[in-house]
């Protein structure tokens, strides 16, 4: 197999004058982000970074970041990417486990990183003439820029090498380091371009976070299909809009929180976007409302549901995503999945169809982790004889299709029954009343915990309302929320998961001071 760095001389080679890397007032052809691609390997050279190093980036979507990373590819030196909202005690942690030399940082995290002992210990290149760096990009551009070769590049790394690490988002605790090789992204991004049904020169919109698995595997499927990756620094629904009319993209893979903000944005209903007809989503469940709403405002000709992980990229994918509301479909081109009992201690106890479980795939994948960076104890949780078990639950409907339903720690326990906030949530995003919806387990004398929803509203209801609309559907009794809180916001993290343990620690505005109990109805 071909490592990255001659992934990406393909494109050069088949495609040299297509528009490759837009950002802004930059605009790259393939042939002039080869170029440089080689003035930022001239800079990795000078700072005496080899192959196997590994790098820290703590940058936005910007051309730089997108750069750097297949940089890195070609020199075989290792790319860590970093959130850019990092705390300094966060960055101290990076650093160290990681081993880096090098960081790369810009201003939005110049408190993080002039804070972190561990960050001032390695050589930071700054970028927009933040303080505090050892050298500035711009700088160390302009002493190579005329000193770099002219031929094609003659990448370092091998298939085995590993290519990039990145870190999980750390629910509960600090995130845990998850090293690929260079053959197991190339998989994963050949699985994606061929589940998404990427054409050649596809388009796409580079706002998923390139910290993410998500933002890393678009820019390398498109460069594999010699396709255009338009950088979104930070989220922005109107500049998003105007991206997607300007350049005409084609396809978005994006988290349904985004799909959520770019359909609500006034922009949206005066732009065109005749030109996408790939929709994808990952990271998190798209509610049956949503999934209603982006089919009806985009008239895809395909619609996938992606499931996956860091670890594993591609568990499970559905390429009609409103044919079977919720489900995530079949395992991927490169997976084997299965569903096992809670309790199980392998992959072998395998559970019942229609019977909720946890989730685990066979590490045989060509797309799969080996482990965690520096965790033997998180590996011992869980790798089990030759599977990973991901913490995720779901079950297998009859058909063999797969339904994700949580996390392993997020499932309720309510009078001895386990309740998944997914189905609940699914329903009640269906409520016109209803603009976005989680639902929690709270301590519950009696119960042990109850089903609570919050609710952020798009018109007035209140909780007698939505308790009435649950009663009239087909969701059983004890699955019923007991309490309504109504909040200005549902919290999530930055790649848009809804962060559960924020709302059950009370981490929330509400907008109004009763809650609606309707436990005794």
């Amino acid at each position: 197999m071909l490592d990255l760095g001659r992934t990406f001389l393909q494109a050069v080679e088949r495609s040299p004058n297509a528009l490759a890397l837009v950002d802004g007032d930059v605009q790259l052809t393939y042939a002039g982000w080869h170029t440089r691609i080689r003035e930022f390997i001239s800079i990795l050279s000078r700072l005496e970074l080899n192959r196997g190093d590994r790098l820290i980036a703590v940058l936005q979507n910007r051309w730089e970041m997108a750069t750097l990373h297949w940089a890195c590819q070609m020199a075989g030196v290792v790319m860590v990417p970093i959130n850019w909202r990092t705390k300094p005690e966060e960055l101290d942690y990076y650093v160290t486990d990681a081993g880096a030399k090098v960081m790369v940082y810009e201003p939005i995290a110049s408190d993080a990183v002039s804070k972190s002992e561990a960050a001032q210990r390695t050589i930071r290149i700054g970028l927009d003439g933040v303080e505090g760096a050892s050298y500035g990009l711009d700088d160390l551009l302009a002493d190579v820029h005329d000193r770099v070769g002219k031929g094609p590049l003659t990448p370092l790394a091998s298939p085995e090498d590993h290519s990039v690490m990145l870190y999980t988002s750390g629910t509960t605790g600090m995130g845990k380091g998850v090293p690929r090789r260079h053959r197991q992204e190339r998989a994963a991004a050949l699985a994606h371009v061929a589940q998404n049904l990427y054409e050649r020169g596809e388009r796409t919109l580079g706002v998923m976070p390139l910290y993410h698995t998500m933002g890393v595997r678009s820019l390398i499927a498109m460069a594999m299909v010699d396709g255009l990756f338009v950088c979104v620094r930070r989220w922005n629904a109107a500049y998003a809009a105007a991206s997607i009319d300007r350049f005409r993209l084609t396809c978005l893979y994006l988290v349904p929180t985004l799909y959520h903000d770019l359909l609500a944005a006034p922009e949206f209903l005066e732009t065109d976007i005749g030109s996408v007809t790939k929709l994808g989503f990952a990271g998190a469940p798209m509610n049956d409302g949503l999934l209603k709403r982006c089919s009806a405002a985009f008239r895809p000709k395909l619609f996938v549901n992606h499931y996956g992980s860091s670890e594993v990229y591609t568990v499970a994918v559905d390429q009609n995503a409103t044919k079977k509301p919720g489900s995530a479909g079949r395992a991927g081109f490169n997976t084997r999945l299965r569903v096992v009992r809670l309790d199980a201690m392998g992959p072998d106890d395998i559970a019942r169809a229609g019977e909720e479980g946890e989730i685990v795939v066979e590490l045989a994948s060509d797309e799969a982790f080996e482990g965690y960076w520096n965790r033997p104890d998180a590996n011992a949780k869980s790798l089990r004889n030759g599977w990973y078990f991901t913490g995720d639950t779901g079950y297998l409907d009859p058909d063999g299709d797969l339904f994700v339903t949580g996390r392993v720690d997020d499932m309720i326990i309510s009078g001895g029954e386990n309740i998944s906030p997914v189905d609940i949530e699914s329903l009640l995003s269906l409520h016109p009343a209803v603009d976005e919806v989680a639902v929690v387990g709270l301590k519950d004398e009696r119960w042990g915990q109850k089903v609570v929803a919050f609710i952020k509203r798009s018109t007035h209801i209140d909780g007698d309302a939505l308790d009435a609309f649950c009663r009239d559907s087909d969701l059983v009794n004890f699955k019923r929320p007991r309490e309504y809180v109504f909040v200005e916001e549902i919290p999530k993290s930055p790649v848009g998961k809804i962060l559960r343990r924020k709302l059950s620690g009370g981490d929330y505005v509400p907008t109004e001071a009763v809650v609606s109990d309707v436990s005794k109805r």
